[in-house]
């Protein structure tokens, strides 16, 4: 009888001691319940800034791809150790679903793992690209932000691309052999204007050696037709009318230059990879049908100069009818400008303010330039007229263009008054509908005191006789931007509000319900149950109060604390139930009630309290559940995979 007591004050003893011990040291860090944000940095590595900005980067993620990504740095990975299975029992106590990913990151453990679910949008292939290629790079360097910010962006760059498997590898083959196409009929076109025979889209190195030669020969010969070309023209037409060809000829001579240059590159002693040769060749083929095609460009309208100079009589005629329409229409451009000064503001029609005046010089012109050829025709000089006919049809056609750009003004002009008109009706909605909503934080009123003095601006350039109304409609168009987007933020706050309305019973219910369990199963069994455990229990159940507590007046963040209440009963329960297998399973399960009463914490309560009865209250751990509620660690986290879901469970990770 005496070893026996022994035996249990021992084995009591030991359980007092377990009960006021932690598990594992404060580097180490089990599998842990999310917060409200898309970032957990319970190992401190990341300065507020860094922390919010890499927030930002995850909510946009989730915005712009449709999947989320949590972001988790701990000292090191315990219970369990490995990077995998501890990312993969977070992921799991937190019920993340098939489009929601986890990043684990043991910062002094030097060790991490970006968890997927098989089942989800992203193949296990290009997370494993996505760790390696982008993730480890990062934290080898010690960017701990970049390294979430890697994983996010390629995530983004996954769902981008498309949906995987068979499609994507034949989106990738069709779009592949379209460039091929493109390319090949690219470079025949290429080498078609330089006189080159086409062939295959990869040409063989010597091949464009070859071309590349024979472009410079054509190049250097047609060059030197062409100032011989020029010679010719001058004597026929004139200096002023070549002066054009003279400078294509000087741009096309520089540019053989520059050709010639990269070829003797090639020739020197220093010897070149074969992909310079290749870039290089190209280059010289690209300058040389650059020059000729200059020097086409000039020819052509020496040809139709000499065409012109053998029909003069007949063109003078037409260009002498068309000065006649466009001066018609010229001579009444002043009484339309001012027509329109009278309407709009001089910076309204800055543009156009000197079109008369310019159109009226350019007509002037015209009419030197047809006075002399009109004699040239009578002296039987068809080149000499040839010259100023080609010189009036330019000059006409240009005052023809200023007469156009003050009627498309004016039509541009009505245009956004109307759609100043139908803004501001726009606006006015919109601010009504903005007075009409509830705005507790004051979040609407800049705003609607932005777009109202904009409103009033644009109002006062919209009528009366000083109007711009292509001013009005930007400043319209950038307050109805603002009001817009700062009523969609309150709706989206109001819908989330409603929505947590709806479900924040269930959950507060639900909550409850996982408190009691878990400070029933505790109390009766407190006798084996150790610091996790409890600590996690009376998180939970301050966590329910201050959910309960902001039922009214934050229903969406009461929502959050209900299910991170829920989560936290849960992770109670599973710490307690392992402590309790724990005991069991060190033989500690025979001897009558004795066992019941050490787990129970009876015989334990009977030694420090003298024989007496138990110095807690039946209620024993954290105190005044009732009412409580908790907070969720993230929004959709509740939701579970349904059976037949994919496992968390593959390659990947590491160390860095």
């Amino acid at each position: 009888m005496r070893s026996r007591l022994t035996a249990v004050v021992a084995v009591s003893f030991a359980i007092i001691a377990g009960s006021f011990a932690f598990a594992a040291p404060a580097s180490a860090t089990e599998p842990i319940a999310l917060g409200d944000t898309h970032v957990l940095d319970a190992s401190d590595v990341l300065t507020d800034a860094q922390e919010a900005s890499l927030d930002a980067r995850l909510d946009r993620l989730t915005e712009d791809s449709g999947v989320d990504l949590w972001v988790v740095y701990v000292d090191d990975f315990t219970d369990p150790s490995g990077a995998q299975q501890w990312a993969e029992a977070t992921a799991e106590r937190n019920n993340l679903g098939p489009s929601q990913y986890l990043l684990a990151i043991a910062t002094e453990g030097r060790a991490y793992y970006l968890s997927s679910d098989s089942s989800g949008p992203i193949p296990d292939g290009t997370i494993a690209s996505i760790e390696q290629d982008r993730v480890r790079p990062a934290l080898a360097g010690g960017d701990w932000e970049g390294a979430g910010v890697a994983a996010a962006d390629g995530l983004a760059d996954a769902r981008a691309g498309g949906g995987g498997g068979l499609i994507w590898v034949v989106v990738i083959v069709v779009a592949a052999l379209a460039a091929l196409i493109v390319w090949a009929l690219v470079r025949r076109r290429r080498r078609a204007a330089t006189g080159a025979p086409s062939g295959p889209a990869e040409v063989p190195l010597d091949e464009l050696e070859r071309e590349a030669g024979a472009a410079l020969v054509r190049t250097d010969d047609a060059i030197t037709t062409s100032a011989q070309e020029l010679g010719f023209a001058k004597a026929e037409f004139g200096d002023a009318a070549t002066v054009e060809f003279e400078q294509a000829i000087a741009e096309a001579r520089t540019s053989l230059e520059r050709a010639f240059a990269l070829q003797q590159q090639m020739d020197d002693e220093t010897p070149d990879s074969p992909a310079q040769q290749r870039a290089w060749y190209e280059e010289i083929v690209e300058r040389c049908r650059t020059a000729a095609a200059m020097l086409d460009e000039k020819g052509d309208a020496f040809d139709a100069l000499r065409d012109l100079a053998k029909n003069a009589p007949e063109a003078l005629v037409r260009v002498q009818q068309r000065r006649a329409e466009v001066g018609a229409r010229t001579d009444a451009l002043d009484a339309r400008l001012a027509e329109l000064r009278s309407t709009y503001r001089a910076d309204a029609l800055a543009a156009i303010a000197d079109n008369p005046a310019q159109a009226r010089d350019r007509l002037t012109f015209a009419d030197a330039r047809l006075t002399e050829a009109q004699a040239e025709v009578s002296a039987g000089d068809g080149t000499g007229a040839a010259v100023g006919i080609r010189a009036a049809e330019q000059a006409v056609e240009q005052a023809d263009q200023l007469h156009t750009a003050v009627e498309k003004l004016a039509a541009d002009l009505a245009s956004a008054e109307r759609d100043g008109a139908a803004l501001v009706t726009e606006l006015e909605a919109d601010l009504a509908a903005a007075a009409a909503t509830p705005d507790p934080d004051s979040r609407l009123a800049p705003a609607i005191a932005s777009t109202r003095q904009n409103l009033d601006a644009a109002r006062g350039v919209l009528t009366g006789n000083d109007r711009d109304p292509l001013s009005a409609v930007d400043l319209l168009r950038r307050a109805n931007t603002a009001i817009d987007g700062a009523l969609g933020e309150i709706r989206d706050a109001q819908l989330r509000a409603d929505r947590a309305e709806r479900v924040l019973a269930q959950a507060l219910l639900q909550a409850k319900a996982q408190v009691s369990a878990a400070e029933n199963f505790i109390s009766a069994r407190r006798g084996a149950v150790g610091a996790t455990a409890r600590t996690r229990l009376a998180e939970a159940g301050a966590t329910l109060v201050r959910a309960t507590q902001l039922q009214q007046s934050d229903p969406e963040q009461a929502l959050s604390l209900a299910q991170r209440a829920a989560a936290l009963a849960g992770e109670a329960t599973q710490h307690a139930q392992n402590d309790v297998g724990s005991f069991a399973g060190g033989g500690n399960t025979g001897g009558g009630g004795d066992f019941g009463g050490m787990l129970g914490g009876i015989i334990i309560s009977s030694l420090l309290g003298g024989g007496g009865g138990s110095r807690r209250s039946s209620g024993g751990f954290g105190g005044g559940f009732g009412g409580g509620s908790s907070r969720s660690g993230r929004s959709g986290s509740s939701i579970r995979r349904s059976s037949g879901g994919g496992s968390r469970s593959r390659r990947g990770g590491g160390r860095f």
